[in-house]
């Protein structure tokens, strides 16, 4: 259609036009993303337990877990990580060269010693259907970019003329993966590729794809892009994750506008360490938690068994301490971080089961809001978040120093402006009482958790 106006209003109507089609495709946008996220997503990913190595028999056996104990309390994704498509994969490391599986389109697909039911072309689409079953949803790595095998074979890009040697970017690739290339967004094919593997992906059932190598070290803005605009072309309600960090904090904008979570830190492990660093990390993203629905990601939690692959000896206890467990799952909670098991399910220890299935401290997580840090000294660090209804606070305190410490202040000084407020400890499920401050004894990297409120607010406590 053209539209006819007299001289230069033609011009301005026609920008006018296009600002207003903007706009309302932005408000799209953000109203797919509060729907495909409106909460923090909980799941259980298979790299912390398996690597590169996970069976379809492990994902099932996980999936069965989790519907089986977890289910109930709001877990539901479940998500096989890197290599699925590499037969010989062997850990939690790669190698160059790795032979790997693909359909006529350089489009990856199952290994089929590990994945049977990919046979005949199937993909994951029998396994996908196995944990939809269930009353799960399911979920896969990718990795950015076009195989470096599918480049060297130059195979076609589905339903184009073009070819894999055409978009590949020889320049732009992973710095710690060999499988990929890069892909150039301004050649001609690039966007169609990244529309024929979504549109694979969404005729397998898959609901969440994490895509690797493209938060942080070099930072693919073009590519999360054409990967997002794959998504909303494909019309399957995927949410998107973007990996690894840290992300570029004055990308937030960015990462709200084009995908559901993405990492605020490197790869995360079961080492103080690395825990130590998310307070700071935590600190500075809290901002921008929950805007449009969108979720800054602390990573995985690494608790249970993990590293059960035969080059690392078959697995071994996560190697945080109770109190580091907790600690953990109690700054994931307030942050409002997605909360992504790492370990394997099957196998939990009650401890380890308790923090995952504590209803008071997963309501934190999904229905809390403006959670901060509002207290810091040289051993204590305090959060607190606010009550959905508005009649109190969350505070969370944690030792972040290698001694016992004791803390005693008043409620003022650590952001609570409740006089002798209500309080009730989430992790004991118990009310401990009307408070004038607060006076705790924690030892080395240990944490509490509580809901404090009004006295006439004493119904709701929990």
């Amino acid at each position: 259609m053209i539209l006819q106006f007299p001289g230069g209003v033609q011009v301005r109507k026609i920008r006018l036009l296009c600002a207003i089609v903007s706009a309302l495709l932005a408000c799209m946008t953000v109203a797919q993303g509060a729907s495909l996220a409106p909460t923090p997503p909980m799941g259980w990913n298979s790299w912390d337990a398996y690597g590169t190595t996970v069976t379809e028999a492990q994902v099932k056996a996980n999936a069965d877990a989790m519907a089986e104990k977890l289910a109930r309390f709001g877990w539901q994704y479940i998500v096989v990580d890197i290599q699925w498509y590499a037969a010989e994969a062997a850990g939690h490391d790669y190698r160059p060269g790795e032979a790997l599986t693909m359909d006529r389109y350089g489009r990856l697909m199952p290994a089929l010693n590990r994945f049977p039911s990919a046979a005949d072309g199937n993909g994951f689409r029998a396994l996908a259907d196995y944990v939809h079953a269930k009353g799960l949803k399911f979920g896969i790595h990718i990795m950015r970019g076009i195989p470096r095998q599918a480049v060297e074979r130059n195979l076609p890009i589905k339903g184009t003329k073009y070819r894999a040697a055409g978009v590949a970017d020889r320049e732009n690739f992973c710095r710690w993966n060999p499988d990929m290339w890069g892909v150039d967004t301004t050649k001609p094919g690039s966007q169609e590729y990244y529309d024929s593997i979504v549109e694979l992906y969404a005729s397998w059932g898959v609901d969440f794809i994490k895509a690797d190598d493209m938060g942080s070290h070099l930072y693919q803005p073009a590519e999360i892009r054409a990967l997002a605009q794959a998504i909303r072309k494909s019309g399957r309600p995927i949410v998107l994750s973007i990996s690894p960090g840290p992300a570029p904090i004055s990308e937030a904008e960015f990462f709200a506008r084009h995908a559901q979570m993405w990492r605020i830190s490197d790869d995360f492990w079961d080492d103080w360490k690395l825990l130590r660093r998310q307070f700071d990390l935590a600190r500075e993203w809290a901002p921008f938690v929950a805007a449009n629905h969108t979720w800054p990601d602390a990573d995985m939690l690494p608790i249970g068994r993990l590293r059960i692959t035969a080059m690392e000896g078959g697995g071994a206890p996560s190697k945080f301490t109770a109190d580091e467990q907790r600690t953990m799952v109690t700054l994931w909670s307030i942050l409002r971080s997605p909360l992504i098991m790492g370990g394997e399910l099957p196998t939990l220890d009650a401890f380890a089961l308790s923090l995952l299935t504590n209803p008071e401290v997963i309501a934190v997580n999904q229905n809390s809001s403006a959670g901060h840090e509002s207290f810091r000294d040289g051993a204590f660090v305090v959060w607190a978040a606010d009550v959905p209804d508005g009649s109190g606070q969350y505070v969370a305190v944690f030792n972040i120093s290698d001694a016992r410490q004791i803390l005693q202040v008043n409620w003022d000084t650590i952001g609570v402006n409740i006089s002798k407020p209500l309080v009730h400890d989430l992790w004991e499920r118990r009310d401990v009482g009307a408070l004038d401050g607060l006076s705790l004894e924690l030892q080395p990297h240990a944490s509490a958790f509580y809901v404090v409120k009004q006295v006439h607010a004493a119904q709701g406590l929990r």
